[in-house]
Formats: structure tokens, sequence, C-alpha cells
């Protein structure tokens, strides 16, 4: 699963139940964030995150600094991002070596885990 900023119930109604995340167990879980979204609050996710974390070790968070909702900073690193974790998780190759890092670290650092610019320029080198 991907989620870029991802809207939750919370985001509308504090007092909203939060998102399940027993559906998430067995799969591979990519969150991406910005932290200036006023959209949706990058928190909520991060707390997502920390939950499905709890239910699922395959589950990894980063973050995208000074970017908003829509992720228009660091787009190239986004897509990067994207491919590498979809390619690792639907055709068995291997991840690049941070997204490996993020899911094997222990929250929260592996659900706060910055989105460096120029992720992807040397992903597989």
């Amino acid at each position: 699963m991907l989620a870029l900023a991802p809207r939750l119930p919370e985001d509308d109604d504090p007092a909203a139940e939060p998102e399940p995340v027993r559906h998430l167990a067995g799969r591979h879980v990519l969150l991406v964030h910005g932290t200036d979204d006023r959209r949706t609050d990058p928190e909520i996710s991060f707390r997502l995150a920390e939950r499905a974390k709890k239910a699922n070790r395959d589950v990894c968070r980063f973050e995208a600094h000074t970017d908003g909702h829509s992720l228009r900073r660091y787009r190239s690193e986004i897509l990067a991002l994207s491919c590498d974790f979809a390619l690792g998780s639907l055709c068995g190759l291997p991840y690049a070596r941070t997204v490996e890092d993020a899911l094997a670290a222990p929250p929260p650092l592996g659900l706060r885990m910055p989105l460096a610019a120029g992720f992807g320029e040397t992903l597989r080198e």
C-alpha cells in the first residue's frame, strides 16, 4: 500500500474513530507526507503509521520537509521512492537502501524518515 498525504477521518473530525489498520497486516506499507501540509495533518498520518507498525513490521513513512499537500517540491524524489517501493513490493526486487533502512528502523525513526533531496539519482549504485 502506498499513501501520499493521506486524508483520514480525523482530519475532518478530531473526535472521529482512528482509521483501522488490521487490514494492513502482512502488507508492505509506505506513507509520504509533507511537513507543511495544511490540508491534511502530517501528525495524523504519523499516528496511523504508528498504529500500523504495531500490527505489521513492514511499515515506513517518509516526511518531505517544508512541502505541502501537493508534494510538488520533491516531486522527482517521491516518484523515485514510489517506483522503488512498488518494484520491491510487487515484483520482489530489492528495495533501495533508504527504504530498507526505513522498514527496519523502530518507531519513531522509521516513521519520520526525511525524504532527502536527490533521492533516486543514485538509487541502485
